[in-house]
């Protein structure tokens, strides 16, 4: 999956989109994904200057992002939609990622009801584990393949 595939699925744009591509993916099961980490991110001007390190918030996100095109490609969208966040749970950072790393991302899932997914996250960089998440997320049904509802529809 490039980058046009996940601009099209994912409503993130620079500086917000964590997701550079997707390397592999099986449908309900996993999907790998990486995010090339530059000095020119926008986040290192502020986040440890003279000793930048990506925030550990960011690789969350990075996960959540790589989450929900796992989510989408599962349940057949086809264009950009929203997930939206429930629950983060297990978080640990176990190395600083900083400039010229590659970070790895994989997300499998772990229990999925109706709309409601439960997957667990792991960010690493040259096959070390940077981090390491569980995510609780939920597709509203507008992005599960149906149109939300229009003006014409309310009471």
């Amino acid at each position: 999956m490039d980058i046009q595939e996940i601009q099209r699925l994912l409503p993130h744009r620079y500086p917000f989109l964590l997701v550079d591509g997707v390397v592999e993916y099986a449908l309900d099961k996993s999907l790998k994904a990486f995010k090339n980490v530059s000095i020119n991110e926008n986040f290192f001007q502020g986040h440890f200057p003279g000793h930048p390190v990506m925030p550990g918030v960011l690789m969350v996100e990075a996960l959540a992002q790589a989450a929900a095109l796992l989510a989408f490609k599962s349940t057949g969208v086809e264009r950009a939609g929203l997930v939206y966040l429930m629950g983060i749970d297990g978080v640990r950072f176990r190395r600083p990622v900083v400039p010229g790393d590659r970070l790895d991302l994989e997300v499998t899932v772990q229990k999925r009801k109706a709309r409601i997914w439960k997957m667990r996250g792991e960010a690493s960089v040259a096959g070390q584990l940077a981090c390491e998440a569980e995510l609780m997320a939920t597709l509203p049904e507008s992005a599960s393949g149906k149109e939300p509802p229009g003006p014409e529809d309310a009471g």
